[in-house]
């Protein structure tokens, strides 16, 4: 008789082995594999696992078709299933070893859709992995449709969120690295002391002006603001708009690596203005933009090999850049400098009236300057904003009366990371009456960000060039990688990991080099980077 208690039962196929079934409602037990020969029908079932070498199973069952897979292929196995109880059951019913000592195999219970995708994105990477597969074992998730639907989403969710990290690498990756390379011999004789003195810091009020066409209306508030000694970030880009009108920033912020970044700077009254004011850089910013000024101050984002830097060399400041936009890193400045009330200006995360930016930004001498008889100043305008697709509304219902604004998925993915981001802060926030996407500041009271650590702490008394020649002896220590399971001791795991978006970089343009000559090339180039900044240095 069937225990009801019991979530399994075991049965021998005709072939010996022993089956788990599931114990219905009914008191009945449903098998979850073939009663004549599970090992075929595994066999059967991992044969549509290609060249994928991370594979997800959604219920373990007997483990038959992870052993197989396992067997066959060279892939890492995950294996995704609910209630502790059962697998318990399921592991004192049946030999599991080949699974549970096999390095490649790893057995999720009971994990949160969170917790699923914050697995898949630090396990999963494109460099090492040639495709991800997920395979369901049709029998247990009958029994939990709910939660295996969810797991399923979750998974698709963590695959487009590695996909774009992935293209933002592969097209980013080189000039990234070539950057930080080059800007360390700067960032040595710059000072950080903006940041690191903030302890002395008493702007308590902190005004944030991004670019949106908003700013235009906005610009006589931010002007007041600044009479009565508010202290006031700019982006980058909204740069040229407030000395437009006469407006000085405090600070102001430049995290794009790319070379176009140089016209927020153009002309003389902004060069002038640059030489006093500071301005915070992202280190794997383009290098001369931290000759701008007398004051550049650089700051570690979210490249690994900052990282690198700020635990092994020099403690830059650390800033949140995860919003992937320059308007979200002013916040995390303005959190970072205690700020209790921030307000924000321009930004409209949207076109507004076919309009980009606010006047007095880059953008309308840069179309100027390059117009034509066949490329109008309207044409590129126009080319501009319909470059990327526009997204229906949120809520069709309330913004039918709003048709002065058109979102794009990239607009809306920046609001959305600065509304979770400010939802967490302690700080009050604001946003300054405008006319794009309304910007949520509802607060989390439940989950606030911590608080940022000290800074500008030297931990290493190497010299630039005594750390790029270490570096240097590090990345050509690194062996042989030739699977994604290669064994490195933590040091090797560390440089190789500084690698990685370069790596993504090189195989974008060489889809068919494998790993192993992959990580040659890339070391090859790295190391080349390297040898470069030394010798036009004369170091």
């Amino acid at each position: 008789m069937i225990n009801n208690a019991k979530r399994y039962t075991f049965q021998k196929s005709r072939c010996g082995e022993m089956v788990p079934s599931y114990i219905l409602a009914d008191g009945n037990a449903q098998p979850l594999h073939s009663m004549i020969d599970p090992k075929k029908e595994a066999e059967r079932l991992v044969s549509i696992i290609g060249s994928a070498d991370f594979v997800i199973f959604l219920g373990l069952g007997g483990g038959f078709a992870p052993e197989a897979a396992l067997e066959k292929t060279n892939a890492n196995i995950i294996a995704v299933d609910f209630n502790k109880d059962g697998i318990t059951e399921l592991l004192t019913g049946r030999d599991y070893s080949k699974l549970l000592n096999n390095d490649r195999f790893s057995l999720l219970v009971d994990y949160s859709c969170e917790e699923l995708k914050s697995y898949i994105t630090a396990n999963f990477n494109p460099v090492f992995c040639s495709g991800i597969k997920t395979i369901p074992l049709r029998t247990r998730i009958e029994q939990d449709v709910s939660k295996f639907e969810k797991t399923a989403i979750a998974i698709q969710e963590a695959i487009e969120t590695i996909s774009g990290d992935y293209s933002v690498q592969a097209h980013f990756g080189k000039r990234w690295f070539s950057n930080i390379i080059r800007n360390i011999i700067t960032a040595e004789k710059s000072g950080n002391n903006f940041l690191a003195d903030k302890k002395t810091f008493s702007a308590n009020k902190i005004a944030i002006a991004a670019a949106g066409p908003s700013l235009d209306k906005q610009i006589p508030a931010l002007a007041e603001f600044k009479t009565q000694g508010g202290f006031i970030i700019s982006s980058d880009t909204a740069l040229g708009a407030l000395l437009f009108n006469n407006i000085q920033p405090d600070a102001v912020v430049s995290i794009d690596c790319q070379h176009i970044s140089y016209y927020h700077f153009m002309g003389s009254n902004i060069r002038s203005s640059m030489q006093k004011i500071p301005l915070i850089l992202d280190i794997a910013s383009p290098p001369l933009l931290g000759s701008m000024t007398d004051s550049p101050v650089f700051f570690s984002g979210g490249h690994p090999l900052t990282r690198y830097l700020y635990a092994h060399w020099r403690r830059f400041p650390q800033l949140d850049t995860s919003g992937g936009n320059v308007t979200y890193v002013c916040l995390s400045l303005a959190q970072f400098l205690n700020a209790q009330e921030i307000t924000i200006f321009g930004a409209d995360f949207s076109y507004i009236n076919c309009s980009a930016y606010a006047r007095g930004t880059y953008i309308y001498p840069y179309f100027h300057n390059r117009q034509n008889r066949f490329k109008t100043l309207e044409a590129q305008a126009s080319a501009f904003l319909y470059r990327s697709p526009f997204l229906p509304p949120e809520n069709e219902q309330k913004d039918k009366q709003k048709k002065n604004y058109y979102e794009t998925h990239s607009l809306r993915f920046y609001r959305k990371r600065l509304e979770e981001k400010a939802s967490k802060m302690t700080a009050k926030i604001s946003c300054a009456l405008g006319h794009g996407a309304p910007i949520n500041l509802i607060k989390n009271e439940q989950e606030q960000l911590p608080a940022y650590a000290e800074t500008n702490e030297q931990i290493d008394k190497l010299s630039a060039v005594d750390f790029l020649n270490q570096y240097k002896k590090d990345i050509i220590a690194l062996p042989e990688i030739n699977t994604m399971s290669a064994k490195l001791n933590e040091k090797e795991k560390q440089i190789l990991t500084t690698l990685l978006p370069y790596a993504a970089a090189v195989k974008k343009r060489n889809p068919k080099l494998g790993l192993e000559s992959l990580i040659s090339e890339v070391k090859r180039r790295a190391i080349g980077e390297i040898e470069s900044v030394l010798r036009q240095f004369k170091l």
